[in-house]
């Protein structure tokens, strides 16, 4: 379970775990100073003679209790320059408290964050985005663990946050807290053995966990999409026993009666990828449980947005499909017709995301004639190339919704890099004997070639982003409030676009 965060008022406890905010320079903040008085003056003396530790942010350093006093460990913090003490800042300081508090084998802290004058926040969000940085970061996914060492299981299990505006902060929290709920559905599902996660119980975790919260699920099966001409999805899933699914999500943030232009989410949810026909290679195959990362993103976003009670209408379709290379499977070189009308050479099997996607984009528009489409998708492995694990490749249809996303993606963290989608890349996916190709047959500009092929499917009046999150849905080792495994990528950054340029 994650770290349980709550908020109260100065009053120090006489034992336990207690965390002392220094700023740079060694500055100690009002209640540090006076609680000092009864320690007899032993933060002063100890930052005194502390050559290292200057109060830099993430700084770190534990004293020894002083004799007769039942605190089992005081902490000092480094918060760094008060100036640069930001959102994002915060929530970092906040994601360092949970190795902290787990390597002193204690359950619970009392944290004094002493705001400052200068921090860039105000008091009550200082409060509110180091709790949320705790929170997120303290997600483990232990579920199939049974012979776990007692010294390998973490200890904590609470954080108090002492501030004098703890009402406040716990508002600014319970919003927060929110759209952690929704991060860490997706992190449950990318998480996910494909042997307990594919279509039908992607599908059944829809239901389960948005149903209650006002979220209306429908699930449409292969004979409902083939009778919509969804021929594409359909040949991707056709070698796996496993029946493929769209799932449609709606989220009515206005009320039914004020709908207006929903925004449209659309997920890629390839529960696993053998590649097809067009096999991958064994070694790091395991690593495409986390193909579905795009639907995980989806699903994760609309509990954020329910749970937080947005004032926004959205709905959210994700494709799920299982690769699979039976003797059913389509080969390389099938001609299948899209919903759309289009025809498509498959020439690599294992560029299957983009032929779900093109089914699930062009029902979304069909069906619901948004104004605004955002797809997410662990798309290509040259995304990985070019950009590596820090951004997520961004082609948006106009620079204004490529600017809302980028503003987003600078207040949550989630990064992405603005990637060209342009005509020249056009010319590339057309095919000799179809409409297009689902790939270019060349080795340069992969994730571009795959956009400009998903851009085939969207009408002229729609705008449409695309997010290549195929190097940031999974972390091999623990960065900022992510620990390693299933990043849930996405959930934040769509969570902060809707709020900023979505709800009434």
């Amino acid at each position: 379970m994650p770290i349980k965060v709550s908020f109260t008022d100065l009053q120090l406890p006489k034992k336990g775990v207690v965390i002392f905010a220094v700023y740079d320079g060694k500055k100690l903040g009002k209640t540090a100073l006076e609680h000092d008085k009864k320690l007899d003056g032993l933060l002063a003396n100890t930052l005194e003679n502390a050559n290292r530790f200057k109060g830099k942010k993430g700084e770190m350093l534990t004293l020894v209790s002083p004799a007769g006093s039942m605190l089992s460990h005081i902490v000092l913090l480094g918060m760094g320059d008060p100036a640069k003490l930001d959102t994002l800042a915060a929530q970092e300081l906040g994601a360092g408290l949970v190795g902290l508090i787990n390597s002193l084998g204690e359950k619970s802290a009392l944290l004094v964050p002493d705001w400052a004058e200068g921090v860039a926040l105000s008091e009550e969000a200082l409060a509110a985005n180091i709790g949320f940085g705790t929170c997120l970061k303290s997600y483990r996914f232990d579920k199939y663990r049974t012979t776990l060492k007692p010294e390998d299981k973490p200890t904590a299990e609470r954080l108090a946050i002492a501030t004098p505006v703890a009402k406040e902060a716990l508002t600014l929290y319970g919003r927060l807290e929110k759209v952690a709920d929704g991060v860490f559905f997706t992190r449950d599902l990318v998480s996910e053995p494909p042997n307990v996660l594919y279509p039908a119980t992607m599908a059944d975790a829809a239901r389960s966990q948005l149903a209650d919260l006002g979220v209306e699920v429908e699930v449409l099966g292969e004979a409902e999409m083939k009778k919509l001409g969804m021929n594409t999805l359909l040949a991707v899933g056709q070698g796996s026993e496993k029946e493929s699914k769209l799932v449609v999500m709606k989220y009515y943030g206005q009320g039914k009666t004020k709908a207006g232009d929903p925004v449209v989410l659309v997920g890629k949810g390839v529960t696993f990828d053998t590649g097809g026909i067009s096999i991958k290679p064994a070694d790091g195959m395991w690593d495409m449980k986390y193909d579905m990362g795009g639907a995980g993103a989806v699903l994760g976003t609309m509990m954020a947005l329910a749970g937080r009670k947005a004032k926004a209408t959205v709905f959210g379709v994700i494709a799920c499909v299982e690769n699979m290379p039976d003797g059913n499977a389509q080969r390389p070189g099938d001609i299948v017709t899209s919903m759309s009308g289009q025809t498509v050479e498959v020439l690599n099997t294992d560029a299957e995301g983009r032929l779900i996607l093109a089914d699930a984009l062009w029902y979304a528009q069909d069906k619901f004639k948004p104004k605004v489409v955002v797809d997410l998708a662990t798309l290509t492995g040259a995304i990985v190339v070019a950009l590596g694990n820090h951004f997520a490749g961004l082609y948006a249809t106009t620079q204004s919704l490529a600017d809302q996303l980028l503003t987003a993606s600078k207040a949550t963290g989630e990064r992405l890099w603005q990637m060209p989608l342009d005509a020249v890349y056009d010319k590339e996916m057309e095919s000799d004997v179809a409409d297009i190709k689902n790939i270019s047959g060349g080795r340069g500009g992969g994730s571009a070639n795959a956009a400009a092929f998903l851009r085939k499917f969207i009408k002229p009046e729609t705008e449409w982003a695309h997010l290549d999150i195929a190097g940031t849905a999974w972390a091999n080792k623990d960065q900022g409030v992510t620990p390693k495994g299933a990043v849930g990528f996405g959930v934040r950054l769509l969570d902060q676009w809707i709020a900023a340029n979505h709800e009434g």
